[in-house]
């Protein structure tokens, strides 16, 4: 099969370009700054000859968007809106003018969009949509505005020859340098894999092997379209999810950090505390009802895969 993978230059791209290449599949990715082979050159906004790589493939997934690991300031919100939405409205208008179009449209959301809760679980039926929850800063609420526009500029596209899927990704583990894994097993190293603000806050995660099935998994189920929760059905709050990774990784002990400490340790790192503080609690609700099964559904077993997988790396 032909997927096309604009956006796929980041580290969720990198593990699915991979994982597709090895199982024998032709996989192009649209990119800004192209630098390999099977990278075509695109400006994410605006119709070009890169449309010719859409047309008469058999699978699009769209992980085009600015990194929101980043300060959020009003300027880096708003290329975080425009990223996406000017990406996803430029893929779904490649497709309608495709002689052949894909029969598939797998376009990136994010788990964001559901609330900052403890109380239940969010899947995609029963789910509480954030952006007024009285407990959270208001500037949250703009995360939440971001997805549902990315959200609803797939829905609006005239596409009828191709069915569109909206991937609310949890955070994707992956042993790649550089992220969000990497990144967390790094503040572990160093003592700093404590609780955040009390810890009892939701981390949704997925392992890069089972966000890479369930790729695959929705590509061949017809069926399915619309929001899919792509999150292992394990979440748990802050504190436990690094008391695993401590463990995986064999580091004692994690100092603990108040919210103000997190504001000081986002600000260093140029990133923001929602990515800390904000409560994912989601579920795969349509994956799982689907007969989807996850080869690691619990984040201990993952941890340990993951970090052993990094070592096995390092050793060669």
């Amino acid at each position: 099969m032909k997927f096309v993978i604009p956006g796929g230059t980041g580290q969720v791209g990198t593990v699915l370009k991979r994982a597709l290449s090895a199982a024998g599949h032709d996989v192009v990715v649209l990119s800004r700054h192209p630098a390999g082979p099977g990278e075509v050159h695109w400006d994410g906004a605006t119709p070009g000859p890169w449309a010719a790589e859409i047309d008469g493939s058999d699978v699009v997934v769209n992980l085009a968007g600015r990194s929101v690991n980043c300060r959020y300031t009003p300027a880096n919100l708003q290329q975080m809106m425009d990223s996406r939405v000017h990406s996803a409205r430029a893929v779904g208008e490649a497709i309608a003018a495709a002689a052949r179009p894909p029969g598939v449209w797998l376009q990136m959301s994010t788990a964001t969009v559901y609330a900052h809760r403890f109380d239940a679980p969010n899947d995609e039926a029963t789910g509480v949509i954030g952006g007024t929850e009285p407990d959270a800063p208001g500037y949250w609420g703009y995360s939440v505005d971001i997805a549902k526009a990315w959200e609803r500029e797939q829905v609006s596209a005239e596409t009828p020859h191709t069915r569109k899927v909206a991937l609310r990704a949890a955070m994707v583990m992956s042993p790649d340098r550089g992220g969000v894994f990497d990144v967390l097993l790094r503040l572990a190293r160093l003592g700093l894999g404590g609780p955040v603000a009390g810890g009892g806050q939701y981390v949704s995660w997925i392992h890069d092997r089972d966000f890479v099935r369930a790729i695959e998994f929705l590509v061949a189920r017809d069926d399915v379209e619309g929001p899919v929760n792509l999150a292992a059905p394990g979440p748990l709050p802050q504190r436990a999810f690094m008391r695993a990774l401590r463990a995986a990784r064999g580091v004692p002990v994690g100092l603990p950090a108040t919210r103000w400490m997190a504001e000081i340790g986002a600000f260093v790192l140029r990133s923001d505390t929602e990515l800390l503080l904000k409560s994912r609690r989601v579920v795969p609700g349509r994956l799982l009802e689907a007969g989807f099964a996850f080869d690691h559904p619990e984040w201990p077993a993952a941890a340990e895969d993951l970090v052993r997988r990094l070592r096995d790396r390092a050793a060669r």
